[in-house]
């Protein structure tokens, strides 16, 4: 029996590392940019929410700090008898080849979209226990950077791009979404020049927190459908690819897109720090 536990133990903790490892560097960096920019009060608040981490009872996902908080839905992934009911709210898909519509494809509150703005509502209820807000508090920071990843809005019927097959640079064996997820978001933010984390001008605020949260959605539409898909596939929209070939990101496309990941993750963090000052401070 306990030769049985210890294996089962292992596997949690094993599908809790892959889960997490899933665009983490990304999650942290736009929890970081929040942290560094919110009020001295909301700072403040945020960390007595996450003194009661014990009360999740996620011992193999820590949320200890912010940058944890913002992993943390991602990695209780590891347990789906739990938590599978949140899979659908990480993204919110809009078709690259059809209409733009915030409610169309989002039935019953599943999307991204809702969840944020009803986790919004959970943290600012200082009527509502400590652990329930601190749960609000994670959903939030991890679904407003999965809004400001183009692949989790826009999409074109191939999963966010996890079915479309693709090399990076010399690097072969990943996909279009994995490429945006990790790959590419870790290349842009450890050569961004000055770094992301940091305290941002009001001038920098004023240009980059800028909408709300259908003008966030709609910006992830544009560029999935304006540059990321005719980036990959030659100039065009694959509209009529029913079975899109191996696509290889060049190092010329990467220097492309470097830049649109940077002030994605700057606009993710820089929003999200107004949120959470809204909500806490």
């Amino acid at each position: 029996m306990r030769k049985l536990l210890i294996i089962a133990a292992a596997a949690a903790s094993l599908l809790s590392s892959q889960a997490m490892a899933w665009g983490s560097y990304g999650h942290r960096t736009i929890g970081s940019i929040a942290m560094a920019n919110v009020k001295p009060e909301t700072r403040a608040a945020i960390g007595r929410l996450l003194a009661h981490e014990a009360e999740i009872d996620t011992p193999q996902c820590s949320m200890r700090t912010i940058e944890d908080a913002a992993t943390w839905p991602d990695c209780i992934k590891g347990e789906r008898w739990r938590w599978a009911y949140q899979n659908s709210w990480h993204y919110h898909d809009q078709p690259i080849c059809g209409t733009f519509d915030m409610k169309q494809l989002c039935r019953d509150g599943m999307c991204a979209t809702a969840q944020i703005e009803r986790d919004e509502k959970l943290l600012a209820n200082r009527k509502l226990a400590p652990v329930l807000r601190l749960e609000a508090l994670a959903f939030l920071v991890h679904f407003v950077g999965d809004l400001h990843q183009p692949l989790h809005v826009g999409e074109n019927e191939d999963q966010g791009g996890n079915a479309v097959k693709a090399d990076y640079g010399d690097a072969p064996g990943r996909n279009l979404h994995s490429i945006w997820d990790s790959t590419l978001a870790e290349r842009a933010i450890t050569s961004a020049s000055p770094p992301l984390v940091r305290v941002y001008s009001p001038a920098e605020k004023g240009r980059l927190a800028t909408g709300n949260l259908e003008d966030w959605t709609r910006e992830s539409y544009e560029i999935s459908r304006d540059f990321l898909y005719p980036l990959a596939f030659g100039g065009t929209l694959p509209c009529d690819v029913k079975e899109p070939p191996r696509i290889v990101w060049t190092n010329a496309a990467i220097e492309q897109a470097i830049p649109v990941v940077d002030e994605r993750i700057q606009r993710a963090g820089l929003r999200l720090a107004r949120m959470l000052d809204k909500a806490l401070g």
